[in-house]
C-alpha cells in the first residue's frame, strides 16, 4: 500500500483529500505544521508528498527544495493562488506537478494514482543491467538513473531525469509540448504543458554550456524541442 503525507494547515481540505485517497487504498497521513511537515517528509518513510504552498513554521517551496535533495519520491504541490510564477518556482525546484484550489478531489486522487505508477515502475526498473547513453560528453545512466557532463554528475529530478531521456532515446525526432507532457506525465487531460517548458529550461541549466545556444537539446519554434545527435 502507497503512502501519501499531506502537508496542508486546512484541516478540512486535508481531510477530504486523506478521505478520497483512503477509498482508492492509499495509505495517508497528515501534518499541519510546515517544518514538522518537512521533518517527517525528510525522516520517514512516504512513497509521495502533497504539499501546500503557504504554511505556518515553513512554507512549500523550501520544504519541496529540502525533499528534491534527498529523496525522488513524487511531489504535488497545491496552492490557492492562480500566478503562473508560483507554478514555475515550484516545478523549478523540483516538484513533479502543481495543482489549484479549489479542485475536485477526484481529480487529486486520479493525479496521485498517475505519479505513483510511474514511481514504482521506475523503481522496478532499476535491476536491470546498467542501459547507458553517451553523446558528446553528455552521459545518462538509464539503470542507475544519473547524468554526467565530461564525468561530473549532475543532479536531476525524477522528471527532469525522465525527460532527458525520453528525448536522447530518439534523437532528432521533433516532439511537440503535447506530446512530451502525455508521454512524460502520464496525464493527457490533467495539468498543464507549460510543466514541459519549465522541466527543458532547467535541463538546459544543467547540461548545455550556453543555453543560449544548446548542443543537445533544440528548440524546434513554432513546434517543440528535439535531442540533436
Amino acid at each position: 500500500m502507497s503512502k501519501v503525507l499531506i502537508v496542508e494547515d486546512e484541516l478540512s481540505i486535508a481531510e477530504l483529500e486523506k478521505d478520497y485517497l483512503e477509498l482508492s487504498s492509499f495509505e495517508v497521513e497528515i501534518e499541519t505544521d510546515g517544518s514538522k511537515g518537512m521533518h517527517r517528509a525528510l525522516h520517514e518513510e512516504f512513497d509521495m508528498v502533497i504539499l501546500d504552498i503557504m504554511l505556518p513554521g515553513t512554507d512549500g517551496f523550501e520544504i519541496c527544495k529540502q525533499i528534491r535533495e534527498k529523496k525522488d519520491i513524487p511531489i504535488l504541490m497545491v496552492s490557492a493562488k492562480k500566478e503562473d510564477i508560483d507554478k514555475i518556482r515550484g516545478l523549478g525546484l523540483g516538484a513533479d506537478d502543481y495543482i489549484t484550489k479549489p479542485f475536485s478531489p477526484s481529480e487529486l486522487v486520479a493525479r496521485v494514482k498517475a505519479h505513483l505508477a510511474r514511481y514504482h515502475r521506475l523503481i522496478a526498473n532499476n535491476v536491470q543491467e546498467n542501459d547507458i547513453i553517451e553523446i558528446r560528453g553528455l552521459k545518462i545512466d538509464r539503470t542507475a538513473r544519473r547524468v554526467y557532463i565530461d564525468g561530473e554528475e549532475k543532479a536531476f529530478t525524477t522528471k527532469e531525469f525522465d525527460l532527458l531521456t525520453f528525448l536522447a532515446s530518439h534523437p532528432n525526432r521533433v516532439f511537440t509540448k503535447e506530446e512530451l507532457f502525455n508521454k512524460i506525465w502520464d496525464m493527457e487531460s490533467l495539468g498543464d504543458i507549460a510543466t514541459v517548458t519549465v522541466h527543458i529550461k532547467k535541463i538546459r541549466e544543467k547540461i548545455e554550456v550556453n543555453t543560449a545556444k544548446p548542443q543537445y537539446v533544440e528548440t524546434i519554434w513554432g513546434v517543440g524541442y528535439r535531442f540533436k545527435m
